[in-house]
């Protein structure tokens, strides 16, 4: 079985009023070769977990990855292929915001080895745009789009959000329909969610009522699918070939390690023991202690109930959920410990009937939560 190892990258930027992501504002990236240097103590601190583990993946996200130079990446991706091997089918993503990014270091990138791109346009609306406090406008994302096109990414993913402050029926069909009709074959396509613990919580902006929401996300996946995209994952829409292998992934519950401040790893140990594992939160904190015992802030077992319910919350996004055989391997969870929800849930309807896989019904896909929360501790 093989695991994907996670990097992921520094964070920067003013936060959003709408996430609660680790972001922290700064008048500058961090000096490259410190940053660099933290990044592969802590990534030679993690390696004997993962000995002889065969890497799939690498994801260079998490924030602004894209404030940092081609040359930043290349000596990254170059250090991780001498420790870990970078084959030539290992998926290599570097997220970008098209308010920090151009043509030049986009050709940089794939210069570098990163071999998909994933850009967070949000919306193409310049006033859905400013209410959601992003940094750039409409025209920076087309002309992003365009600019990854030019440097040779075929495998490009726009992220799209709806339900934004304002928005209409109309005003998010022409968003998803502008993302279509740029030709990028994956779109993670997701509603707006308000977090604790962010200027939305607080002051909350005038939302679309559910109903409208509903509606904007019923006929906004009719248009996908007639547009040629398979709804793979809840928010995630792909053309054949297309699917992110990163993230699905962390949908099946397999393993990643996480490197960078904020970062976070998911191990399962020799033991058949699954552990997560945190990195300093501050960029400060990460470069003054990556690579040593402070380098790593925090660590925890997860244990049986936990495992159950993050398993649910994770396969049952997926359209064709996850191999039961796949669900004792990733989480030493038998038949019989998933036998109560699994029985409740078939009686609602909400899972289909299988010996072989966990996977949601139809009904089950529509009351998702409902379905995920039979799964959670007693």
């Amino acid at each position: 079985m093989t695991r994907p190892a996670e990097i992921t990258q520094f964070q920067a930027g003013a936060d959003s009023p709408y996430c609660d992501f680790n972001s922290h504002a700064v008048r500058e990236p961090p000096d490259e070769d410190a940053y660099l240097a933290a990044l592969l103590a802590d990534l030679d601190q993690d390696l004997p977990l993962v000995a002889g583990r065969p890497l799939e993946s690498v994801f260079l996200g998490g924030g602004t990855p894209s404030l940092l130079s081609g040359r930043f990446v290349g000596r990254l991706l170059e250090a991780v292929d001498q420790r870990l091997g970078i084959g030539s089918e290992t998926e290599v993503t570097l997220e970008a915001n098209p308010g920090a990014a151009d043509a030049e270091r986009f050709t940089a990138y794939r210069g570098a080895g990163v071999n998909r791109l994933s850009i967070g346009v949000q919306s193409f609306d310049d006033a859905r745009l400013a209410a959601l406090g992003r940094i750039h406008d409409g025209r920076e994302a087309l002309a992003a789009t365009e600019a990854a096109r030019h440097a040779g990414f075929e495998n490009l993913n726009l992220d799209l959000m709806f339900g934004l402050p304002g928005q209409t029926v109309g005003g998010a069909l022409a968003d998803l329909g502008t993302a279509i009709s740029l030709g990028a074959p994956h779109l993670s396509w997701y509603q707006l969610t308000v977090e604790p613990n962010t200027a939305f919580a607080a002051a909350p902006p005038p939302l679309p009522s559910e109903d409208l929401a509903a509606e904007i996300q019923e006929q906004g996946l009719q248009l996908l699918a007639t547009a040629g995209y398979c709804q793979y994952e809840v928010s995630a829409h792909a053309r054949p070939a297309h699917q992110c292998r990163h993230n699905a992934n962390y949908w099946q519950f397999g393993d990643y390690l996480g490197i960078g401040a904020g970062a976070h790893g998911k191990l399962t140990l020799d033991d058949g023991t699954v552990e997560r594992l945190w990195k300093p939160r501050h960029p400060a904190d990460y470069l003054a202690h990556a690579g040593t015992a402070h380098g790593i802030a925090g660590r925890a077992t997860i244990g049986a109930p936990e495992l159950r319910f993050e398993l649910a919350l994770n396969a049952l996004r997926l359209r064709d959920g996850i191999p039961l055989a796949l669900v004792e391997a990733r989480t030493g969870l038998d038949a019989a410990s998933l036998a109560g929800p699994i029985g409740e849930a078939l009686r609602w309807g909400l899972l289909e009937p299988s010996d072989e896989r966990l996977v949601a019904s139809p009904l089950g896909w529509r009351f998702l939560n409902r379905l995920i929360m039979l799964f959670g501790p007693a």
